[in-house]
């Protein structure tokens, strides 16, 4: 992906002649030129702001252009490119081996020095735009649920949505109940070419064909629709295989004309929106039964992109849990619990059908025991399947299960309030009041 900032070079020589010459040459290039008169001050203009590119003369008073590469760090910081009347094939061949991009003799060629300019500016820009994106992505708040690991299929995983992440393809995310489905295509968007843009996430099990347009596409002169917020950013079709029949369809005219018709509207409104859906069910099994449409299924499928379950990567459940365990030992203001022999053992047998969701669950049990001063991984693991914890009136089982539902929806959406009210099928009032209601802390879910 091109980008459309001017390639900017910091010139260093100690010929002021030439330097005025080098500068007036990139600025006729279309770039942006700065320069210093001695190598010592190229370190105070890093720390402001990084060029793409030095261009550094070799012998000049003081710090050589030699000793300046040799203090850089060419593998995080930008490439150098020395430029010298005294060069030789040896002094070249050191400069290429301690970390110079290209050694360029005087008299110059003006159009050769641009060419490695700019190559050398290009590199330098993927190889900082690739580091940002690895650096976004472990910032995400929730994406260690399913990228933290050290295992190949953990590693492949966090490679996969670094090199999907600026596509504009199609992705069907595949993967078991609790392996984070969502959080992968948050962060497939949260990592593209604009993370700004909408994020608008639709159970596909929710939507109903009678109130498919209004909701969707939205009511002239009233309501938006949808499928208008999802304009120029995400459209996530999540439990794609449970969409009723006519839905599909609907979307399926939406997906590949790129427009839709408000209710009561005379003519349609164009959006375009990057679509990734995502499914617990086997696809091909789906559109055989006629559950899921095959042409809608080839419009989603442009790239599969399969979560594996935790069983599948079992070498990473000591990191998994000790990551959860000191995370919930942070909220609830204690020493994070120890890992005894008993609890890998107990970690190790399970078979984890709830994926990691289960295993932050399990961990958020193992702190709050350690709070009252006893528990084991193998007891939180036995609390989630005892049946006495289920409440003896129906009051109480609805409290029950609306505590767990929104709970479940804050994380889910990281806190934003709005997001999850809107998953859940209610207003953001509604939700508000429910909370107090609950007693639920908001702070302490996240």
């Amino acid at each position: 992906m091109t980008d459309a900032r001017p390639i900017t070079i910091l010139v260093v020589d100690d010929d002021r002649s030439l330097r005025q010459s080098l500068i007036e040459l990139i600025e006729a290039a279309g770039w942006q030129a700065s320069a210093v008169s001695r190598a010592e001050r190229v370190a105070g203009r890093l720390a402001e702001t990084p060029p793409d590119v030095i261009l550094s003369d070799v012998r000049m008073p003081g710090m050589s252009g030699l000793d300046l590469l040799a203090s850089l760090d060419t593998s995080s910081g930008p490439p150098v490119v020395l430029i010298s009347a005294h060069g030789d094939i040896p002094m070249a061949v050191e400069a290429i081996r301690n970390g110079a991009y290209s050694f360029v003799e005087k008299p110059y060629e003006p159009r050769r020095l641009l060419t490695i300019l700019r190559n050398a500016a290009e590199q330098n820009r993927m190889k900082q735009r690739n580091r940002r994106l690895t650096d976004r992505l472990y910032k995400l708040s929730g994406l260690d649920r399913i990228l933290l690991g050290q295992s190949p299929v953990a590693a492949n995983l966090r490679r996969d949505i670094l090199d999907l992440a600026d596509t504009d393809a199609a992705i069907l995310i595949e993967g078991e109940t609790g392996t984070g489905k969502e959080l992968a295509a948050r962060a497939l968007h949260d990592l593209g070419t604009d993370p700004d843009s909408p994020f608008v996430a639709l159970n596909c099990a929710a939507l109903t064909p009678d109130m498919f347009e209004a909701e969707m596409f939205g009511v002239a002169g009233e309501t938006g629709g949808r499928l208008l917020a999802a304009a120029n950013g995400t459209l996530f079709l999540d439990e794609v295989c449970s969409c009723p029949p006519p839905v599909q369809a609907k979307l399926l005219r939406v997906i590949e004309d790129k427009q839709v018709l408000p209710v009561g509207a005379a003519t349609p409104v164009p959006v375009r929106f990057r679509v990734i859906s995502a499914t617990n069910e086997d696809v091909e099994r789906a559109v055989e039964e006629n559950r899921l449409r095959q042409d809608l299924l080839f419009r989603l499928n442009t790239v599969v992109l399969t979560l594996p379950p935790l069983r599948d990567r079992r070498e990473d459940l000591t990191l998994l849990v000790t990551h959860f365990l000191d995370h919930y030992a942070r909220i609830y203001e204690i020493a994070a619990p120890e890992l005894s022999a008993d609890d890998l053992a107990a970690l190790m047998t399970h078979d984890w059908p709830g994926n990691v969701r289960e295993l932050r669950n399990v961990a958020e049990r193992r702190v709050l025991a350690a709070r009252r001063g006893g528990g084991s991984v193998g007891q939180a693991l036995q609390s989630a399947a005892q049946s006495e914890e289920v409440p003896d009136t129906l009051r109480e089982a609805v409290a029950a299960f609306e505590r767990e539902l929104i709970g479940k929806a804050i994380r889910t959406h990281q806190g934003r309030m709005d997001a999850a009210a809107e998953a859940l099928g209610i207003g953001r009032r509604t939700l508000n009041e429910k909370i107090v209601k609950l007693g639920l802390d908001k702070e302490a879910l996240l």
